[in-house]
């Protein structure tokens, strides 16, 4: 077994060592959910990562996350943007939720043709410890307030309705809003710096057209009517053409995608089959 664990290392060692010489960074990788309990590893191995004098300014993080915590992704940014520059976001699979919140705030995002980020749906620690989607719980109160405003309100929704704890759908709300705040601000600073002139017409951008630009896709993201589900999948092609988010696809480069490809399948094979959580794995670029 160790000469197994051995291989896999040197393995990765190798892969990762192709992706930092593309991009020309850093890479650290994350596969795991954005919780409050891999915060502290997390900036371990970020502090792990950029403890030398030759460190770069710019970091390659790849992502696979299910989703998690808004109030963690912000952590999360708070400690990468301590330590570099620019930052660039490689979803090779999927950044669900909070992932896409937290992809938001690269200044770009690298996908291919079959990558996703999701919805952004800001997921709550609830009574019993488990996560829940906050917008789904918004969504059926608003829909029985609704129907009760318009007299077709049934009993047994009249008795859900008259449970819920109001505290519980406030911090949801909140939860929503910090979400869609995050996201939009994340994308004027980061993502929208050097977008300084209109592709079709060349006349420059004004700091309220980029502000409304990012309004849009977070309303669009935040949108729970439009996805119809916490889980659903959104492909570079709509997040280009009907979201006008700007996505570096690196589908047609055979030697980036090849090298994304064999790491980040190689991260999640570990993970599988050793059932694990989550992984970090870290790749200090030289020049």
């Amino acid at each position: 077994m160790a000469v197994l664990h051995e291989t896999i290392d040197l393995a990765l060692e190798h892969y990762s060592e192709r992706v930092a010489q593309l991009f020309k960074a850093d890479v650290f990788s994350f596969i795991g959910g954005i919780i409050l309990e891999y915060l502290s590893p997390f900036r371990a191995q970020i502090e792990h990562l950029v403890n030398r004098k030759d460190k770069p300014d710019n970091l390659a993080f790849l992502l696979y996350t299910p989703g998690g915590v808004t109030e963690v992704a912000e952590k999360m940014v708070d400690i990468i943007r301590y330590h570099y520059k620019e930052v660039w976001y490689v979803v090779p699979d999927q950044a669900m939720s909070a992932g896409t919140v937290l992809c938001m705030s690269g200044d770009k995002i690298y996908m291919d043709y079959s990558s996703a980020l999701g919805p952004v749906d800001p997921q709550i620690l609830a009574n019993d410890g488990q996560l829940v989607p906050a917008l789904g719980y918004l969504d059926q109160v608003n829909r029985m307030t609704q129907k009760s405003e318009d007299g077709t309100l049934t009993d047994a929704e009249f008795a859900i309705l008259q449970n819920q704890d109001l505290a519980t759908l406030r911090k949801y709300e909140q939860a929503r809003d910090l979400s869609v705040s995050l996201l939009k601000d994340w994308l004027v600073k980061y993502k929208f710096k050097n977008w300084n002139t209109h592709s079709n017409s060349g006349k420059k951008v004004s700091d309220d057209e980029k502000l409304q630009r990012a309004q849009e896709i977070a309303e669009a993201l935040s949108d729970h009517t439009k996805w119809h589900s916490h889980g659903r999948m959104i492909g570079t092609k709509t997040l280009t053409d009907e979201l006008h988010l700007k996505i570096e696809d690196y589908t047609g480069n055979s030697e980036l995608k090849s090298a994304i490809r064999q790491y980040s399948d190689l991260l999640l094979d570990c993970v599988q089959t050793e059932n694990r959580r989550h992984m970090f794995h870290v790749h200090r670029y030289i020049k």
